[in-house]
């Protein structure tokens, strides 16, 4: 694939086979790093993958580049500081690439200018049959059994810090490095023996720790995030300084795969239309819903009970979903107490320190992105699942979505919610 915008070329390979894209530009400096825990046997399942034209070094790092200011400063910042650094375009969705909805070749071409301007390596991977298998195959399971998942969560975990790990240290690398806002830190021992914790980002605004929540021991040992200790606006400020293409660039909103599309326009392709009973929480029905998939919890814009007379004329939200009776329950008021939870029950637990966190005092959780953190009470129930008593009541809590769980500035990890009450 030739990039029309610079003299830079990379060339789009599947990670399961074949060699991948040879290097288009060499001019990364090398300095001293200590090397973190062993991931012998992830870089010896990715073998073959990787181009044979890099050799290993303990300071390459491979530097997720998503064609936005954030990865680019990122990329930026860690050859000033002497790594040599190689950036990685990450394709994860080829259904309809070429959609108008779909931003992949122009920001895979905002990638490789900014790889130009900063005089690195760029390469493309595909990685969309891991994404289809890993992320979006588990999207479709939990909005077809009702509920919300958060495949941001999900992408992290399984591609960008795995598939993706796997495939740099297959290209020699010891570490990679994203543009996300968080920060790792080494609280205990050195090489194998090292313990770390996830952080929140500097920035309040941009934090992005609660996406990060289920990454384990193994994948934060080799992971940077150089810009989480910055603010959004010095990103800005350091992109425009150095001369970056992508300095005024538009954040990515929203899921991935769907873009700026409309959320049930793309639902639609996939999962089929069920409709059933719009009732309130009087039994009264007041409309008819085109499938429970198609809906969440805490929802008020696209009910399609706008213009109804029923009820005290503040507005409908949705409060609940009866999947034996294929029917949807709507309640008026933002505060009505069945969008109020006082309790909930969450799985597939995931603890950054590979195990619960030990003790209350201190204890928040976040059951939603942009929440402030919820002073609670933890109960583990086995391995896998814990429960949570918040002082307060919280709002919406939705299943399928994650409680992300912190102690001051300290991600301590999370779950799926199950249930709420």
């Amino acid at each position: 694939m030739t990039l029309s915008r610079t003299n830079t070329t990379a060339r789009l390979v599947a990670p399961a086979a074949g060699p991948a894209s040879a290097p288009v530009a060499s001019k990364a400096p090398a300095a001293s790093h200590a090397p973190a825990a062993s991931h012998a046997p992830a870089a010896a399942a990715a073998a073959g993958r990787a181009s044979s034209t890099y050799a290993g070094s303990p300071n390459r790092v491979v530097v997720g580049m998503s064609g936005g200011v954030d990865s680019a400063v990122a990329a930026w910042l860690l050859k000033e500081q002497g790594w040599e650094v190689i950036g990685l375009f990450m394709k994860n969705w080829e259904d309809d690439d070429d959609h108008e909805y779909c931003s992949t070749r122009e920001d895979l071409i905002d990638a490789a200018s900014a790889a130009d301007v900063i005089g690195v390596d760029l390469e493309a991977v595909n990685f969309s049959a891991e994404y289809r298998d890993r992320v979006f195959d588990e999207f479709l399971r939990e909005y077809s059994a009702g509920r919300t998942p958060n495949p941001d969560v999900l992408c992290n975990a399984e591609i960008k810090f795995k598939a993706f790990l796997d495939h740099a240290l297959a290209m020699g690398a010891q570490h990679i490095a994203t543009g996300h806002y968080a920060r790792v830190r080494r609280i205990d021992g050195q090489g194998p023996s090292a313990r770390f914790e996830l952080l929140r980002g500097v920035d309040p605004g941009k934090d992005q720790s609660y996406f990060l929540h289920r990454l384990t021991q193994a994948q934060l040992a080799r992971t940077i995030f150089p810009v989480g200790h910055l603010h959004k606006r010095e990103v800005r400020e350091i992109a425009r300084r150095i001369g970056l293409p992508n300095a005024a660039k538009k954040d990515s909103t929203g899921i991935c795969f769907i873009g700026e599309r409309p959320f049930r326009e793309f639902l639609n392709r996939y999962l089929p239309a069920d409709p059933g009973p719009i009732v309130s929480d009087e039994g009264q029905v007041i409309g008819e819903h085109v499938g429970l998939a198609f809906y969440t919890l805490g929802q008020r814009k696209g009910i399609g009970i706008g213009g109804t007379r029923a009820g005290s004329g503040e507005p409908w939200f949705v409060a609940r979903k009866d999947r034996q009776g294929n029917t949807l329950v709507v309640v008026q008021g933002h505060d009505h107490p069945w969008l109020l939870s006082e309790t909930l029950q969450a799985d597939s637990a995931s603890w950054v320190a590979a195990e619960p966190p030990v003790g209350n005092a201190g204890l928040g959780a976040k059951t939603r992105y942009r929440e402030s953190d919820a002073p609670c009470t933890l109960q583990v129930f086995g391995e896998d699942r814990f429960g949570l008593q918040f002082d307060t009541p919280q709002w919406a809590v939705t299943p399928g979505q994650s409680a992300v769980l912190y102690r001051d500035e300290v991600c301590l990890g999370g779950g799926i919610i199950a249930c709420a009450a």
